[in-house]
């Protein structure tokens, strides 16, 4: 056998060698095969989202607002949008009485405000007991002042036609009746994020 054969051979032998050494010991001290079972995963799908067409079926109108919300405005948002629901209503109602909260109290639940009161208006839509709306325990009552505004908005012919500013207007008469407009876009976002929450 020539020379170059034999170290040949003989290299190939070595790492034969030198490959089962090191591969022996560590194959020895692995860890025992485990058998895998399948493991079932439930993944909740997310929640439907509101019907974005009902939100803002005309487009908004003109520059629109928008605040931050603290906690008691957002469960005064859900409020509305469970009294909206319970009353049979959609979406676009729920943005209608959103967007009519956000002018009239930036979703907060009013008492009396003093000289600064708009005469006895009160509550989140600013309803008026002298107006019929009903007592002052009864319209800072966030679901009740909620469905009083909805049996208002209920009776104005054609309202789900309207621009909202015309539909929120009709109901409550106020003496800025384009400034309702403003806050469509916000209205319509917390009822995409809270509609089926």
């Amino acid at each position: 056998m020539n020379t170059i054969m034999r170290k040949s051979v003989l290299g190939v032998a070595g790492l034969a060698f030198a490959g089962g050494v090191f591969a022996g010991p560590a194959t020895a001290h692995a860890a025992p095969s485990v058998q895998s079972t399948p493991v079932a995963v439930t993944v909740q799908a997310d929640k439907p989202s509101a019907d974005k067409a009902k939100l803002i079926p005309h487009g908004v109108q003109g520059a629109q607002s928008r605040i931050d919300l603290s906690d008691e405005q957002v469960a005064n948002v859900k409020a509305i949008i469970a009294a909206t629901k319970k009353a049979g209503m959609d979406e676009r109602a729920a943005v209608v009485s959103i967007a009519t909260a956000l002018q009239e109290s930036k979703l907060e639940n009013l008492g009396h405000l003093g000289d600064r009161n708009d005469h006895d208006s009160q509550g989140l839509f600013q309803q008026r007991p002298s107006s019929g709306w009903g007592t002052v325990e009864q319209i800072t009552d966030p679901e009740y002042s909620t469905t009083a505004f909805l049996k208002g908005l209920k009776q104005v012919d054609g309202w789900q036609d309207m621009p909202l500013t015309k539909a929120a207007q009709t109901v409550q008469v106020s003496a800025y009746p384009d400034h309702y407009a403003q806050w469509e876009q916000q209205a319509a976002d917390l009822v995409a994020e809270h509609w089926n929450s």
